[in-house]
């Protein structure tokens, strides 16, 4: 079994942009959506995502929080792009930037689309109490925050946020 150990913050500046080294197109959907999480009727979210030149079927767990399930197949991208049109709710497009800082990497999550405006950071680790260096540009943690994570934003995308969900009232 997978386990995914992953912090997400908001980004409060562009000055990361200096420092990132590479930058991937991505396109997802899912499978299911947030209704169907929140029913219980699934306990764990099915994307599909075409990342530059490759695709992948993701399952995650349902749980909220730094520590998941998770597990990713590569797949065909002709095989992607159909299940691409099988998926509910409104696409992700966003583009993937990689930051080095302090020994990690982080991933900057530029949304595009009915998400455009929107921008966050993740960052892998090794362990849930592993200790890391926030870099300058990173503001709030939002990992505990569902209308932050890509199934929420295929259903309930930026564009429609109210005010205070989009000042960052956490």
């Amino acid at each position: 079994m997978a386990i995914e150990i992953e912090r997400k913050f908001l980004v409060t500046n562009d000055s990361w942009r200096a420092a990132a080294n590479k930058v991937v197109p991505m396109a997802q959907g899912y499978i299911n959506d947030q209704a169907a999480m929140d029913s219980g009727a699934q306990r764990a979210s099915v994307r599909v995502r075409i990342a530059g030149e490759e695709a992948f079927l993701n399952l995650k767990s349902l749980q909220a929080g730094h520590t998941r399930q998770e597990f990713d197949y590569p797949i065909p991208i002709t095989d992607a792009r159909a299940l691409l049109a099988l998926c509910v709710g409104g696409m992700i497009d966003k583009r993937r930037h990689y930051v080095s800082h302090a020994g990690h990497v982080w991933e900057v999550d530029e949304f595009l689309g009915d998400n455009a405006g929107l921008v966050v950071a993740e960052i892998e680790l090794s362990s849930a109490d592993e200790a890391f260096e926030r870099p300058a540009w990173i503001g709030c943690e939002a990992t505990d925050i569902l209308r932050y994570y890509n199934l929420a934003l295929a259903s309930h995308p930026y564009s429609q946020w109210s005010d205070a969900e989009r000042s960052g009232d956490l």
